[in-house]
């Protein structure tokens, strides 16, 4: 028998973007290319509405 979700799940599309900024072993925040800290470019925050990291910690501000 195979369960009622699997008949309307899909799988996730790929989206084609990057993120403006990387992740900064050092501080462990993520920056933004001109080293600016992401979580306080108020404008990036506005257009992405977070500055997620992949460090897999979700204790820092930026996360």
């Amino acid at each position: 028998m195979q369960p009622f979700a699997l008949n309307y799940a899909r799988p996730a599309v790929d989206l084609e973007a990057t993120a403006p900024y990387v992740y900064d072993t050092g501080l462990q925040l993520n920056v933004l290319f001109d080293g600016r800290v992401a979580a306080r470019d108020f404008a990036l925050l506005r257009e992405l509405a977070t500055t997620t990291s992949t460090a897999g910690s979700k204790t820092h501000f930026d996360d």
